[in-house]
């Protein structure tokens, strides 16, 4: 169970040197006021190195981001909880997301990467630190995408904890996952708006295999990433397009993500400020943005519902 022990050995040969740019981190508060308990339902943490060392092998080296940055960011923006998802670079070594867990517990929930060989009794650790999902990816620059019995094994470990499948696609691979998704039956979080390319009518089946899949029972979608989809930049104004349409479509099963401190990014670099303003874009009323930002991530996530939410009008995880 090494991969579960915070506090990792640090690295002994000298700081890794990052091959992808940091965030930017001058924060500014913006304009548009957020609800009380509003979630960040897709962010990272790197590092320290020193304590949480990078994983050999790994697709790229990032800056140390650990979670004291992530946290002033969420302060000045207004977001108080969150949900941290592994990321490549640390690989299946849990320990900083572990961390975080350990030290604000109720404040965040994790999403897991696993082993091909993770054992039953790691996932019920995870689970009882507070981890709620595992991710996969089918984007090629994150390795092979994985197989029907991979995706089966997963569903079997997963499923008697509530957990759900997170999916991160890219390109056509949001084509390749719904062939696989009428022989999993557990709930499914897409990840950044599906990531095909843009504009939509450049990708019609891409956009309409997204559209069919969040029309099945138990699929939702994290409207993050415009920035990494938009083609008019800096404004982001197709992405955030794209994502208010897809909020129309299924109030009820989207949720926002900044995807701080935004790896692997090459080229244009969002300010989260300008993200968190693109919530008016997607969600332009209080009512809506309160769904957006508190209801769904406390029904998606199994968060413990904030003061003046109707717990029986979500439906939790563990009661699907």
């Amino acid at each position: 169970m090494g991969d579960l022990q915070a506090g990792a050995t640090p690295e002994t040969s000298g700081a890794p040197v990052p091959t992808t740019p940091g965030p930017h981190r001058d924060f500014a508060a913006p304009d548009v006021v957020l609800p009380e308990g509003a979630c960040d339902a897709h962010v990272h943490v790197f590092g320290p190195h020193g304590r949480f060392p990078y994983a050999p092998g790994r697709p790229f080296t990032p800056e140390d981001v650990p979670l004291e940055v992530l946290q002033e960011m969420h302060e000045t923006m207004g977001l108080s909880r969150a949900v941290l998802v592994q990321t490549a670079a640390h690989g299946t070594d849990h320990s900083a997301v572990l961390d975080a867990l350990r030290r604000f517990p109720g404040r965040y929930r994790g999403v897991a990467l696993l082993a091909d060989d993770v054992a039953p009794a790691e996932v019920a650790e995870l689970d009882a630190e507070g981890f709620c999902g595992v991710r996969v990816h089918f984007a090629p620059h994150l390795g092979a995408p994985p197989s029907a019995d991979a995706l089966a094994r997963l569903v079997d470990l997963i499923a008697p904890h509530g957990w759900h499948l997170e999916v991160h696609t890219m390109g056509t691979g949001i084509l390749d996952f719904a062939e696989h998704y009428p022989q999993l039956d557990i709930r499914v979080v897409l990840d950044h708006l599906g990531r095909f390319p843009m504009p939509v009518d450049r990708s019609p089946a891409e956009h309409q295999a997204l559209l069919d899949l969040l029309d099945e029972q138990d699929v939702w979608l994290k409207l993050s990433g415009a920035d990494r989809v938009s083609t008019d930049l800096p404004s982001m104004s197709d992405g955030l397009a794209l994502a208010r349409s897809l909020f129309e479509h299924r109030p009820d099963r989207c949720v926002w993500g900044s995807d701080f401190p935004h790896p692997n990014t090459h080229g244009f670099m969002p300010a989260d400020r300008d993200l968190v303003e693109g919530i008016a874009v997607i969600a332009p009323t209080p009512a809506e943005r309160r769904l957006l930002l508190v209801d769904n991530p406390t029904a998606c996530f199994d968060f413990d519902a904030p003061a003046g939410v109707d717990e029986t009008a979500t439906t939790h995880r563990r009661d699907a």
